[in-house]
């Protein structure tokens, strides 16, 4: 131990002699271990680390499965509540199980109204989870029946915010939806189920409270079911209980339950499932970066320590073993790395900031994110291993040097140093193949953003104004009353000056929305679990004009399609295609499964609209309904303006509280902010890779130009010759840019194979072009062997000012 402070103390006085190489060095280092330290403290938070609950391995989600004939490309389904109370009667695979769905309730406070994000729940939700309530209690079954749920958890957030953070708020009532509320229990503020999303977290849990005609629903899906394994039962024997329980249930209920299976998945990869591919690359990305920083360094003290052979073999032939002279050479390069990350964290610390701000409502558990001691443990063993890395190389190419040549070489600037000029080109070679593969991948991500951006939404967005009002179960609880608000709402919106039309629809496009079985008049009858499913959309007169969602056949909805007028329906391009091909889809007659009023008529096809996202390759099958004939109480307004559509928001939301002052109008954006937040996920990993990307090519050239300079400086004497016996400037110029072009024409051959391997791993990642993307690969290396020709021209430059009289004596 003693001796290795002793190595420690002399490497810092070495660092201290050259403080130029060492401030360039712990740039380096602080840049590579930052950026890894930044992106696994993120992928510690949402991959690595078990949730927070007791247990929580034991914990999974269980979907349905439905026909593949009926959902196109649909792998799991929510749950209906009778199926779900069959899975909890007959299963013995399950400690707990427990229902759960989103919920929203309208709060009147005495500054405005406002809607909070709420979850209906089981009895045992918290109980499977094994979550307490830090003020309270949870649910107890007799609260999840007709008339007793009329009780709330709620959130430590809105205990704080609406609440005064009373802790005498246990057994008080909450207004919600105008009806009171006793607060039973007070979460604590890491409780995030079901939902990590910020933007979807509950506020408020309260019982489901079915009726016995509620519990007996098959056919309606919109619940989710989690569950948590007994002890000893793996997945797969959860899976196959699941299976049996599911082939019973199509035999005892086929009309609704035939095609349909179930799956039982692991909670936490229910949770992270869908950003784990884009982690995973920007890991593997880092993970480069660091790579070239290793060889950055061990390039730097490769010269450094190369400077002072003649010191090293003075050591040796006063008796210093390869094994000394191996350790202080690590324990410089572990010292500078230990410093380098230190400056690191605090580059991280920066770094882990904006990631949050910028995807806190896409990054699950985003609220446990940070510099923790998983991620500090991290950045140490980075810190230690890059060292050792780094100075593997240098420390090798010493110990193989001929002691007694070197002691015969006067200063040491002399002499043949072949075997540590290929250990500095393979070093270059290895950056450049390393960096060439990270600006392809972000190059492929630019491209694949670039060209979401340029999709046909097939609507036009720009000044359309949305919100979305959600009305009180209270008092508009008959269909008669919610739309004669819609209706009051948008006649009194239309009539503002700068508005030039309006209208509403259930769910806005590129957000989802609800998918229902039809049956079409004239084709074979099947089962409703058999029927085929369609995006369903429930909209206002006037919503297709304000969007400009081209009509193409037919007529639009009008005033006239009343609910005492006959059932219609508006039908998208790809429905009509897919359900009458080669037919003239007007006047085709279908039933609405879930609201069997009759068969209702096609009076019109409208243009294909991105209903799922902008990435959505296949354009999704949709109907919409006139509102008037299946109203309901959650509409989204949209407003297409003359001005700018911010400048009346006011105005708008003024118009709606006319109608009903305890209303609250939410979620106000305009319909180019809702497309640009759809590709938020996309454009923060193209960010993050194209930055990484970026420092992987500035520490390239960095590497390039340190090795010419080096070289420039060993071959002073041989360019001093060169020039006595006639060489002209051109000639060296060429010399040294050829050197250091051949070192960059490898090291980018080596880096096109590495790449067409790893961007497969992309694929996932991409919209529109492929991971072989031929304009990506042509124009990555040109800007590569530009990057590197400029880096070449420095050194080059300084070679041709060589005067050949000084260089002949440079010794």
């Amino acid at each position: 131990m003693t001796g290795l402070l002793q190595d420690f103390r002399y490497a810092l006085r070495q660092l201290r002699k050259a403080p130029l190489f060492s401030a360039i060095a712990l740039l380096i280092l602080a840049l590579g271990i930052g950026a890894n330290t930044a992106i696994f403290s993120v992928v510690s938070a949402v991959l690595l680390r078990p949730l927070p609950f007791p247990q929580s391995g034991r914990l999974v989600q269980i979907w349905h499965v439905p026909p593949a004939a009926s959902f196109h490309g649909m792998t799991t389904f929510p749950v209906s509540p009778a199926n779900y109370l069959d899975w909890l009667n007959q299963n013995d695979v399950f400690e707990r199980m427990a229902i759960y769905g989103y919920n929203s309730f309208n709060l009147t406070t005495k500054s405005q109204p406002e809607m909070v994000v709420a979850a209906k729940v089981s009895s045992d939700f918290f109980s499977v989870l094994r979550a307490r309530p830090m003020l309270g209690r949870a649910f107890v079954p007799e609260e999840d029946q007709p008339g007793r749920g009329n009780v709330a958890i709620i959130s430590q957030a809105f205990w704080q915010s609406h609440c005064g953070s009373n802790p005498k708020i246990v057994g008080q009532t909450i207004i919600l939806d105008r009806q009171s509320y006793t607060v039973v229990g007070v979460m604590d503020s890491k409780f995030f189920f079901p939902s990590p999303d910020t933007h979807w977290h509950p506020q408020i849990w309260t019982p489901t409270g079915w009726t016995d005609e509620q519990r007996a629903v098959r056919g309606n899906h919109n619940y989710l079911v989690m569950a948590r394994l007994r002890p000893g039962i793996d997945l797969k024997r959860a899976q196959a209980e699941m299976d049996t329980i599911s082939r019973r249930l199509e035999q005892q209920y086929p009309a609704d339950d035939r095609g349909w299976g179930s799956v039982v998945v692991p909670l936490r990869d229910q949770l992270v499932g869908d950003v784990r591919p884009a982690l995973l690359v920007l890991l593997g990305a880092v993970t480069f970066v660091l790579l070239i920083a290793c060889a950055n360094l061990a390039n730097l003290v490769l010269a450094k320590t190369l400077a002072r052979r003649k010191e090293i073999a003075i050591r040796t032939s006063l008796g210093a073993s390869s094994a000394r002279v191996l350790r202080q050479v690590l324990s410089e390069t572990v010292l500078l790395a230990l410093i380098g990350g230190a400056f690191g964290l605090l580059l991280a610390h920066f770094g882990v900031g904006f990631m949050v701000a910028f995807m806190s409502e896409k990054l699950p558990r985003a609220g446990e994110i940070g510099l923790d001691g998983w991620v500090l443990g991290f950045t140490l063993t980075v810190s230690i291993l890059t060292g050792i890395l780094a100075g593997l190389a240098p420390a090798w190419r010493l110990t193989k040097s001929n002691m007694n040549d070197e002691l015969k070489q006067g200063s040491g600037r002399g002499g043949s140093d072949r075997g540590g000029n290929r250990t500095r080109s393979v070093l270059v070679i290895a950056e450049i193949a390393l960096s060439l593969t990270l600006l392809v991948g972000a190059g492929l991500m630019v491209r694949s953003l670039w060209l979401l951006r340029g999709v046909d939404p097939g609507f036009d967005p720009h000044n359309v104004l949305t919100m979305t009002l959600a009305l009180s179960p209270i008092n508009y609880a008959l269909p008669v009353q919610q739309s004669g608000f819609f209706n009051e709402v948008l006649r009194r919106v239309r009539a503002l000056p700068g508005v030039e039309s309006a209208g509403a629809i259930d769910a806005l496009p590129v957000s989802g929305g609800s998918t229902q079985p039809i049956a079409i008049e004239g084709h074979p009858p099947v089962q409703m679990s058999e029927q085929p499913e369609v995006a369903v959309r429930s909209v206002t007169p006037g919503y297709l004009h304000t969007t400009r969602i081209p009509l193409l056949q037919g007529r639009d909805f009008s005033e006239a399609d009343s609910s005492d007028r006959p059932p219609v329906l508006l039908v998208s391009e790809s429905m009509a295609k897919r359900f009458w091909p080669d037919e003239n889809p007007i006047g085709k007659r279908l039933t609405m499964s879930f609201f069997p009023q009759g068969l209702r008529e096609v009076i019109g096809v409208a243009g294909d609209v991105k209903q799922d996202g902008l990435s959505a390759v296949q354009p999704v099958a949709t109907l919409y309904v006139p509102f008037a004939q299946i109203p309901h109480r959650s509409l989204s307004l949209v407003v297409r303006t003359g001005p700018t559509p911010a400048s009346l928001i006011s105005a708008v939301t003024d118009a709606v509280h006319q109608v009903d002052g305890e209303e609250p109008v939410v979620d106000l954006m305009t319909m180019e902010e809702i497309l640009s937040g759809s590709l938020l996920q996309q454009r923060f990993n193209m960010l993050l890779l194209a930055a990484f990307a970026g420092l992987a090519l500035f520490l390239a050239a960095v590497g390039i130009y340190g090795v010419l300079s080096y070289a420039v400086k060993r071959r002073m004497q041989e360019i001093g010759i060169r020039m006595a016996l006639g060489a002209e400037r051109g000639d060296v110029l060429r010399m040294v840019l050829g050197q250091g072009l051949r070192l960059a024409l490898v090291g980018v051959g080596v880096g096109l194979v590495a790449a067409l391997a790893l961007t497969r791993l992309m694929t996932s990642q991409l919209f529109g072009v492929t991971a072989s993307d031929p304009l990506t690969f042509l124009c990555v290396p040109l800007l590569l062997v530009g990057v590197a020709l400029v880096a070449c021209y420095l050194p080059a430059r300084r070679a041709t000012k060589v005067d050949p009289m000084v260089a002949l004596r440079y010794e």
